[in-house]
């Protein structure tokens, strides 16, 4: 069963996805970056972190295991490159 998603499906090599802004960012940072909206680990889809802690949907408290991440669903559409969901939020 496939799992909708919004946006470009990046693959993740060696820790690092490449931004369709042209950057290229560790999942370290990814995972705080307003355009990341869906991990892919283990072949499912789940919410990225920050997605997670802006509409509380946490995978019952679970941390992901960031080396386990295979692709990541990024929504940047127009090329701005990583944005820190901190900014947003504080």
């Amino acid at each position: 069963m496939s799992e909708k998603h919004t946006g470009a499906i990046i693959p993740v090599v060696r820790g690092q996805v490449a931004c369709p802004s042209g950057q290229t960012v560790t999942l370290d940072r990814c995972r705080f970056c307003v355009h990341s909206t869906q991990f892919q680990v283990q072949g499912s889809m789940v919410p990225s972190p920050a997605r997670a802690y802006c509409s509380r949907q946490r995978r019952g408290g679970e941390e992901i295991d960031l080396r386990a991440v295979e692709a990541v669903v990024c929504d940047d559409r127009s090329g701005e490159g990583y944005r820190s969901i901190m900014n947003i939020i504080s």
